[in-house]
């Protein structure tokens, strides 16, 4: 008899775990979790939730009259209250005992009801909303901290007060039936003048199945509130990145365009134009991808105004394939190489030079090279370019941010030579 109790006991934990992982792969669900003001028709979607779940596991007992411990009608209405408040709690007890109020338990409705509202008031109650997710069911260290010096004790009240509430709400379910036979469903061991611990472990049964759920949902909560930060993070890593480049870029546009006033205005107006142009893309641009047609006619505007500079001795080819036009690079990858290119390439010699641009697929992976016939570098300038300087070592980090080790990013130098930078990245669709 006492095996066969226990067992019923474990199987109910074990039946409230697996209902609140079910609601928890909802992402409708999963959004409610992550409010804490909700309108009113997002309480009552809660409160439907709650009574899909935890109504069909009181329907399964009054059906069959066997599966007792699939009820969890009392815990289901308590989770709730605390969950959405006074109404969501209210609905949601109303709405699960009505099975068991079809099965002539006539007291099920008013206590479940009643169970759900004191489920509302505990939220009410709570310092703050985060310390209905903290509650223990370990009551000995709430008990410490009451003592304790310098502890919160409006907390510390509050946890204990949580744990008087189920144990009352469990105490109420135990006692009525007692009063009014068959007026509500209760676990209690079956046999005459049961051993106080039998009893205790159905307290302690009702402790676990509320705050198991509560446990499950905050975890989800958590990495819900992680990936957020990630996101938010990695966001900011890039905007600051971005930062970095764009005036880097205008100072050395504006050097231009100064040059330009005294010697030729027609064509520091013109230059002006251009530049009008790309601010006007980069101030419309929010995005961390477009497609590689944009970055080359933005590359085609910048180098206008480049060679505005260098006249004749800066030339420009590309050799992109139709295929690569329209797949997805991050946001301003070309610019700063080209840059790159022009100031440490091609900038310290006398009769100037070419610059590359190449793109193809290989294997579902675009690869972009941009390469000079400059001056190249030393081995040694070379093995610290990615960590030093703005413009390479500010792509290779926005790249590493986007795309973790999923790309490649490699630069060959040789003095006298030029240098060529390759860029290889999973290939991404608009």
């Amino acid at each position: 008899m006492l095996e066969q109790h226990l067992i019923r006991l474990l199987v109910k934990i074990g039946v409230v775990a697996s209902l609140a992982s079910i609601l928890v792969r909802s992402n409708a669900f999963k959004r409610m979790l992550m409010r804490e003001q909700r309108t009113l028709n997002q309480r009552l979607l809660l409160a439907l939730s709650f009574s899909s779940i935890f109504g069909a596991g009181v329907a399964v007992r009054v059906v069959t009259g066997s599966y007792q411990a699939v009820d969890l009608g009392l815990e289901g209405s308590l989770l709730a209250g605390l969950l959405g408040g006074y109404v969501t709690g209210l609905l949601s007890g109303v709405l699960i005992s009505l099975p068991a109020t079809f099965n002539h338990e006539y007291l099920a409705l008013p206590l479940l009801a009643g169970i759900g509202v004191l489920g509302g008031l505990l939220r009410d109650l709570a310092p703050d909303t985060e310390e209905i997710w903290r509650f223990s069911p370990f009551f000995d260290r709430s008990i410490y901290r009451l003592f304790q010096r310098g502890h919160d004790h409006m907390r510390t009240a509050f946890q204990m007060f949580f744990l008087l509430a189920i144990i009352l709400s469990e105490f109420l379910r135990q006692t009525l039936p007692h009063f009014f036979k068959e007026s509500i469903f209760h676990l209690h061991p079956e046999w005459p003048s049961p051993h106080p611990l039998a009893i205790v472990v159905v307290y302690a049964a009702t402790l676990f199945a509320v705050t198991l759920p509560l446990k499950i949902w905050n975890n989800t909560r958590n990495e819900i509130k992680l990936e957020e930060q990630q996101r938010l993070l990695m966001q900011a890593r890039l905007e600051a990145l971005a930062s970095q480049i764009n005036p880097h870029f205008l100072f050395n546009t504006l050097n231009s365009v100064s040059s330009l006033i005294r010697t030729d205005p027609d064509q520091a107006r013109g230059v002006v134009y251009k530049l009008s142009s790309i601010l006007r893309r980069l101030l419309r641009k929010h995005e961390n991808f477009s497609p590689l047609r944009e970055e080359l006619n933005f590359i085609d505007d910048y180098l206008a105004i480049e060679m505005v500079r260098f006249g004749d001795k800066l030339r420009f080819e590309k050799d992109v394939t139709a295929d690569t036009l329209d797949k997805l690079v991050p946001s301003m990858l070309l610019q700063p190489l080209v840059e790159n290119c022009i100031r440490h390439g091609l900038g310290g010699k006398l009769d100037g030079g070419m610059i590359r641009v190449r793109s193809q697929m290989n294997c579902h992976r675009l690869s972009i090279s941009v390469e000079d016939d400059g001056v190249g570098m030393s081995d040694s300038k070379l093995a610290t370019l990615l960590d030093q300087g703005i413009g390479v070592s500010n792509v290779n980090e926005r790249l590493k941010v986007l795309f973790g080790n999923d790309y490649r990013m490699y630069v060959d130098s040789k003095p006298g030579e030029g240098t060529r930078i390759e860029i290889e990245i999973p290939e991404l669709h608009a």
